[in-house]
């Protein structure tokens, strides 16, 4: 199932350019990668509560512009395959070469609410957004600005 998520992502990232390309299996490739993050970053400190996972639904609603039944079905489907998951460098690695700088702020971003979204910080949570901010190139002056922000938004 990982391998179909990482060959789904890529062929839809990589068609970027493409003249074929098609915008709509892109942008759900990169939700869908963006959003098993998310859950990846949820899952980190071993507890992964209902106030936990109705903060994930409605980041990836409002970041996404979803609708309420979009964004549970996203959401679970991220959960099915984050189970997957062995190595999140997989999935930045695709997402660094066809995400612009913004892009990828905006998914550090998203990491560090989700990461906030109980009221604390766990260390396994904080080391993992880092993990994957250090993945996708942004640079660490930015990301600590971006957990402050969604430090603050927490409170």
């Amino acid at each position: 199932m990982f391998k179909r998520l990482f060959d789904r992502v890529a062929d839809a990232v990589a068609a970027t350019d493409a003249k074929d390309a098609q915008p709509a299996e892109r942008e759900h490739a990169l939700r869908l990668a963006t959003a098993v993050l998310m859950v990846e970053v949820a899952r980190a400190d071993h507890e992964f509560g209902e106030e936990e996972f109705h903060a994930l639904l409605r980041l990836i609603e409002q970041h996404f512009r979803l609708t309420p039944d979009e964004a549970n079905e996203l959401a679970n489907e991220a959960g099915e395959h984050s189970e997957e998951v062995v190595h999140v460098q997989h999935l930045t690695q695709q997402m660094h070469e066809h995400l612009n700088d913004d892009e990828k702020a905006r998914v550090v971003s998203l990491l560090w609410k989700v990461a906030f979204a109980d009221g604390r910080l766990h260390s396994f949570e904080d080391s993992l957004v880092l993990k994957i901010s250090d993945l996708l190139y942004v640079s660490r002056g930015r990301v600590m600005r971006l957990k402050h922000d969604a430090e603050l938004g927490a409170r």
